[in-house]
């Protein structure tokens, strides 16, 4: 198996990386591009160097198999017919393709089958607070419809990269050392504070983050599903976190939910009120799968089921999840 790894000095081709590495991904030979700012950097992955090239309109991926693409989403337009023309199958980390009609959106807990159908040799990776709601909706699914999801999530400062992390540090290092602070990579001030919005706005109100919930639940869980969302960037570091209120065709109870969500694959059940047992981003980074604590009924509605759900989204909310889809494709060959 011959992979690429294209935007392979950002946060989450870093990501790739360690992922393959843990998981000991069947590699026979690797490639690592980028753009120019990044090209000639070295990595070492498995006790060997590798040297990024540069992302050019060539024929460097004839003979790879799969390209693991996170390089943003104007390049993933741009080369696209370039990584997929000798047949390369392309899984995109961007938002591209997610809603185009011939290009599978995949969580492979969820609708891994989609991914045998690419036409266009292009898999989309969903956005990270999707890919982790839909993980913990899928086992809720199959045991009644969902007909309507509100969910609030809160976002750590490594959803916009590793420099809004060292951003994030910088700000609290400044604060506390009485320097003034720098506000680069938000539209305020992040260190000590929330901010209502992650991406832009659209005509409805809602952010570009939020209909991404709202669209791409829909096509993963093949489902007329609403979801209603608030996207908040908050100053954790690492790993994202959503409350999340589902409406049910028929009333669940809290033990079957429970129970539902501690057999689902990707979901860990870590919910016990009684020793503050619960989910939390310090506890979450770094870990592979979706954690899900606080399930209760919901006051306000008899079919209603809420919860709280943690997990890191560069890991399954990113690398992760595309390096599941392609040992999916693995299987099935």
């Amino acid at each position: 198996m011959n992979l690429a790894i294209v935007g392979a000095s950002g946060a989450v081709g870093q990501e790739f990386l360690k992922v393959l590495a843990e998981r000991n991904f069947p590699i026979d030979r690797l490639y690592l591009f980028g753009s120019e700012r990044s090209a000639g950097r070295k990595y070492m992955f498995k006790g060997e160097e590798y040297e990024v090239k540069l992302l050019q309109h060539n024929d460097d991926f004839k003979d790879v198999d799969i390209a693991f693409v996170s390089a943003g989403a104007s390049a993933s337009r741009e080369f696209a017919g370039t990584i997929t023309r000798f047949g390369t199958v392309m899984i995109d980390n961007s938002s591209a393709f997610r809603m185009d009609s011939d290009v599978p959106l995949v969580v492979p807990e969820c609708n891994a089958e989609d991914a045998l159908d690419a036409p266009r040799h292009i898999i989309a990776n969903p956005n990270c607070t999707t890919i982790m709601m839909v993980t913990a909706l899928k086992p809720i699914e199959e045991l009644s419809h969902i007909r309507t999801i509100h969910v609030a999530s809160y976002q750590s400062a490594s959803g916009a990269g590793a420099k809004a992390m060292a951003e994030l540090q910088q700000q609290y290092k400044d604060i506390v050392e009485g320097n003034p602070v720098k506000v680069e990579k938000f539209a305020y001030q992040l260190a000590y504070n929330v901010i209502p919005q992650i991406d832009v706005f659209t005509d409805n109100g809602y952010t570009k983050e939020e209909m991404k919930m709202f669209n791409e639940t829909r096509k993963i869980l093949h489902s007329d599903v609403r979801c209603s969302a608030m996207c908040v960037r908050i100053s954790s570091l690492r790993s994202h976190s959503e409350a999340v209120w589902v409406d049910t065709e028929r009333p669940l109870s809290v033990d079957e939910v429970r129970k539902a969500l501690s057999e689902a694959p990707g979901v860990v059940l870590q919910d016990d009120p009684a020793t503050l047992t619960y989910p939390m981003p310090l506890y979450t980074g770094g870990k592979d799968d979706i954690y899900v604590g606080r399930v209760r009924k919901d006051l306000a509605n008899p079919n209603g089921i809420t919860f709280w759900l943690s997990g890191d989204q560069i890991k399954k909310g990113a690398a992760l999840n595309a390096v599941q889809i392609a040992e999916y494709l693995i299987s099935r060959r």
